[in-house]
């Protein structure tokens, strides 16, 4: 008998542990360590990338940086490849995630969102001299540069492409301009920041996705106060105009809706 109680009380003394470290990894612990861990690419630009003095900016960034505040803490940056970013929720990597998340049924089934923070539309992206493809629909049979988990494979799975599996943006780009890749569908913002800063590039768009995508803070599920003071964050940094100023840095209009 002896024995038994010890093993039921072993197990209730996990359940307590096991307990106790769910708390922690609430607001409670965010507010507690001071930090706000963010899971981020570092490749996806103008939303999660490195300047050229190698410090870590963008849209999505500067976001994480004025939300950590509204929470009286400091923002701490977790980079990592985008088939492994959400995966790095699971084991506690970081606290949330902020890297153009789009808000899917899939996703909602397993994590939390924050309320939308950005709106954006799918586009399909080819070489300047490319006149085959035209449409979604001609992507059947081809090939298109994408980060496998990404909405922006899935979409281009759908419509019959073979998805050249990349990293990044950036690395999607290089292999459509190198004839590597016959297209690749990805963020109208990402394009437009990329033509700005390269209208040289022999690269276009020949389709824009009608339907406007959502974006939200990932989190982990069963962190309700966590995710009610980010959504309170969020509404605080639209009102006080923080939002609009990176918004106008970044895009050069509000992109929230």
């Amino acid at each position: 008998m002896k024995r038994i109680h010890s093993a039921v009380l072993l197990g209730l003394v996990s359940l307590f542990a096991m307990s106790a470290a769910n708390a922690r990894n609430g607001l409670e612990q965010i507010r507690s360590a001071g930090v706000f861990k963010i899971g981020t690419e570092g490749t996806y630009a103008p939303f999660t990338f490195h300047d050229a003095k190698g410090d870590l900016v963008g849209f999505d960034v500067e976001i994480g940086r004025a939300v950590a505040q509204k929470l009286g803490v400091k923002a701490e940056f977790v980079e990592g490849k985008w088939d492994g970013l959400v995966a790095g929720l699971d084991v506690n990597r970081y606290d949330a995630v902020i890297n153009q998340v789009s808000i899917t049924e899939a996703r909602k089934a397993k994590y939390d969102f924050s309320t939308p923070y950005i709106v954006s539309r799918a586009v399909l992206i080819v070489r300047s001299d490319n006149n085959s493809i035209r449409s979604f629909a001609d992507l059947k049979g081809k090939k298109s540069a994408n980060t496998l988990t990404s909405n922006f494979g899935k979409l281009a799975q759908s419509n019959g492409a073979e998805v050249v599996p990349v990293q990044g943006f950036n690395d999607s780009v290089e292999l459509v301009a190198s004839g590597r890749a016959d297209a690749t569908l990805n963020d109208s913002l990402s394009f437009l920041d990329f033509k700005k800063h390269q209208p040289n590039a022999k690269l276009k768009v020949v389709a824009t996705e009608k339907d406007a995508e959502a974006s939200g803070i990932l989190l982990r599920k069963g962190n309700p106060e966590l995710q009610a003071a980010i959504n309170k964050a969020l509404a605080a940094i639209k009102a006080d105009g923080t939002y609009q100023k990176i918004s106008l840095k970044y895009f050069g209009q509000d992109v929230s809706r």
